[in-house]
């Protein structure tokens, strides 16, 4: 039944065009994602890589309709990203929970005062060993994308989540070595399909933002070194995996970015605002892109 409610999910809006007709896809769709409701985890929360107690808003047990999705996933061999405490990945504390709960929650903010999205205030923390919790949300977002490394199993799941409707972000991944894990877990999941870079008038840069002009978005890192790039990834890139049939983006890779670091410093006088004004810009274009092909 889940797997059906999130492919009706995907079908019910047809590409629509401006911001007033987005609107009008985000409400039939809401359709589905009350009957979503019925069946989603509650809400659950594991220590960060630099966070452990972060304070939860007051209202974080209202119900919404729209829920960021953070992909929960086990490190690749060797990608540890040189700092936090790791162990079990089921458990918290490693790559997927970079930047966790603060950017997620400092970006739902944004989407409140952005949007008529009805947004939960927290996150939603997603397992693909889950059974088929994964097909409840249908925007996933996967922070350190060149740090993880899926199961079999995963994969599998994973594959038929996009064929279906879902989307999916891999994020904060730096130089040639990162790029080649993500690459690698990306064809794994679609065989023979590598990500391209996406066009400047693709829709996904233009559902709420007209975002052709971009840069490369930093991390608070910087602040103390003055470079702006890890690991030698100094060319931004935005780079998609489209369905052939429908010709709807259902990956999008984000690669020399820190755009999880631009919502978690959002409110940090010292991070440059230019970084978190294009990071939150892009989350609420490919959120609204998501929601509405």
């Amino acid at each position: 039944m889940k797997k059906e409610i999130l492919s009706a999910f995907s079908r019910v809006v047809l590409r629509p065009q401006g911001w007033s007709a987005n609107l009008t896809a985000v409400s039939l769709s809401l359709i589905f994602a009350t009957a979503l409701l019925s069946f989603q985890k509650e809400f659950r929360e594991y220590p960060g890589m630099e966070y452990t107690d972060f304070k939860l808003p007051s209202d974080y047990k209202q119900p919404a309709e729209f829920v960021f999705a953070r992909m929960m996933y086990p490190n690749a061999p060797g990608r540890f990203g040189g700092f936090g405490r790791f162990g079990d990945w089921h458990q918290g504390s490693t790559n997927w929970t970079n930047d966790y709960p603060r950017a997620d929650r400092h970006l739902l903010t944004a989407f409140r005062r952005l949007t008529r999205i009805d947004t939960r205030s927290v996150e939603q923390p997603v397992n693909l060993e889950d059974g088929d919790d994964v097909y409840n949300w249908p925007f996933l977002y996967a922070a350190r994308g060149g740090s993880m490394w899926l199961t079999d199993e995963m994969v599998v799941k994973l594959r038929d989540y996009l064929d279906r409707g879902g989307f999916l972000i891999l994020d904060d991944m730096w130089g040639d070595a990162e790029y080649e894990v993500c690459l690698q877990n990306v064809q794994r999941i679609f065989p023979g399909t590598s990500p391209t870079e996406v066009d400047d008038k693709d829709p996904v840069f233009h559902t709420v933002y007209d975002l052709d002009k971009r840069y490369q978005i930093s991390g608070q890192w910087s602040l103390g070194s003055g470079v702006p790039y890890l690991y030698g990834g100094i060319v931004p890139h935005w780079q998609g995996i489209w369905d052939e049939k429908t010709g709807r983006m259902r990956m999008a890779v984000w690669v020399n970015n820190d755009t999880g670091d631009s919502w978690e410093w959002a409110d940090d006088p010292l991070y440059p605002e230019r970084y978190s004004a294009l990071g939150i810009r892009l989350a609420v274009n490919h959120v609204m892109y998501a929601m509405t092909h």
